[in-house]
């Protein structure tokens, strides 16, 4: 996929001629909320098979075209390069896939020999129903990218009736859907939540409903309730039989455990029910995985982390998800919410203490908007990537991308005179996120929260990456 940053000046029609790629087919990739429409700074997909190659000294143009076996202009072309002779060490250029004319005779496996690519990868590249009828003069494109196996959860809270759509949208994308959440109580009972939609449309879709209990709500850190139960065998021992019957009622397949601002006393404690839990629910054939929050060392001082033992449940857990959000807190001042920067000092230190197949990277598909200027204590308003752009559209916005945090923003004053500061992911963040993924060789992905539209997210999965089906 082609990542084309809007200029003064461009136009959709314009981009889709300058890469030869239809119109259609952008909007479709990025579902565009009004694509006569594109704000400055915007990034957009041009759904193009390829890789991406990072030029070495010495490189040129005409070197890196017989790397790949594509021709100079097809670069030249995909990269929106006027002058050849300007490339330096460091560029990064879209290698566009080749392209192969089927001759009389030809096979698709002959073909995926020919080129060392499977056929599976020709069929899904070029859409093909029966890889039996290929006919002489078909133009097929051949995929270059390697797209790892991986596992992709997605949290909701959208339950009830509403959760049927949400999670049918995206359902080719996930591994497993978690219904987010079962409050525990003091005495080892918990708190229902209307999920019979989601596990349903979760089961009907080929996907792994995961429970989930956590100890907190957005007006209670949790932290007292946690400890009574930590540090109770028998409120251990009712809560995991009232788990068990949940999941055997509702057919969960695993369970999710998110104990959040956990006393730094109960360190251990939490170590211990987590073993206890999974040497319950083990034997019955169910998963268990925890949330943790984002620390960079084990003795990180806080009430998010310090009861948070990345070794420990890295060792009992099946995985673990990493909260890597919310550094751009609903409460805070305006920021990247998800700062790849800081994401990378987390998973530095987590791959030394998690084996890196139970790691996954938490990715947050939402947008946060603040007023300026920032009085402490404020909430951002909090709504999807898709509204993010329409607001941006609404009030002729500039969007600019932290090249560190590797996040766009935009600001604009409202209806009322009021400045705003609004942080959200693009194409360009979501790529550089799963560059990551793949860097650090982790498990696998999950999404805080489905239900917040981000269509160019979902359509960068599908190019990076094949998800699990269990």
């Amino acid at each position: 996929m082609i990542i084309y940053v809007v200029k003064p000046g461009d136009s959709l029609w314009q981009i889709s001629n300058a890469f030869g790629v239809p119109l259609s087919e952008i909007i479709e990739a990025n579902k565009l909320p009004n694509p006569n429409q594109l704000l400055i700074g915007q990034a957009i997909i041009v759904p193009k098979e390829g890789v991406y190659h990072v030029v070495k000294p010495g490189e040129s143009l005409w070197m890196i075209a017989g790397l790949y076996n594509v021709t100079v202009e097809e670069i030249l072309r995909s990269n929106n390069i006027a002058n050849p002779n300007i490339i330096h060490p460091g560029l990064r250029l879209f290698i566009p896939a080749p392209i192969h004319r089927v001759v009389s005779g030809e096979t698709l496996s002959q073909i995926a020999e020919k080129y060392g690519v499977s056929v599976e990868s020709l069929v899904i590249a070029n859409n093909i129903e029966n890889p039996d009828l290929i006919f002489p003069g078909m133009i097929l494109v051949v995929p270059i990218s390697v797209r790892p196996e991986i596992f992709v959860n997605g949290f909701i809270y959208m339950l009830g009736q509403q959760a049927g759509p949400i999670i049918n949208e995206v359902a080719d994308n996930l591994t497993y859907v978690s219904p987010f959440a079962y409050l525990i109580r003091e005495n080892g009972t918990m708190e229902p939540i209307d999920d019979d939609v989601a596990i349903n449309t979760s089961l009907e879709n080929n996907i792994v409903p995961m429970m989930a209990i956590t100890n907190f709500t957005s007006t209670q850190l949790g932290e007292n309730l946690a400890h009574v139960v930590l540090n109770s065998p028998d409120i251990q021992n009712t809560l995991l039989d009232n788990i068990v019957n949940i999941m055997q009622e509702k057919n969960y397949k695993g369970l999710n455990v998110d104990f959040e601002n956990v006393l730094p006393a109960d360190r251990v404690p939490y170590n211990e029910f987590m073993q206890r839990t999974v040497d319950r629910l083990h034997p019955l054939g169910y998963f268990v995985s925890s949330s943790l929050a984002p620390k960079t060392r084990a003795d990180q001082p806080g009430l998010l982390y310090e009861a948070h033992d990345y070794e420990a449940h890295g060792r009992i857990a099946d995985f673990v998800v990493l909260m890597t959000y919310e550094w751009g807190y609903r409460l805070g001042p305006p920021r990247a919410i998800s700062p790849l920067n800081l994401i990378k000092q987390v998973l530095d230190y987590a791959v030394t203490v998690i084996p890196r197949d139970k790691i996954y990277f938490g990715f947050q598909l939402y947008a946060r908007d603040w007023t300026l200027p920032h009085v402490p204590g404020q909430q951002a308003r909090t709504f999807s990537v898709q509204e993010a752009i329409r607001l941006g559209v609404r009030y002729g916005a500039v969007i600019q991308y932290d090249s560190i945090a590797q996040s766009p923003f935009f600001r604009y004053r409202d209806d009322n005179g009021v400045m705003h500061e609004v942080w959200f992911e693009d194409a360009r963040s979501a790529q550089a996120k799963f560059e990551t993924v793949k860097e650090y060789r982790l498990g696998g992905i999950s999404y805080w929260a489905l239900g917040y539209p981000f269509p160019q997210n979902w359509t960068l999965l599908e190019d990076n990456f094949i998800v699990k089906k269990l």
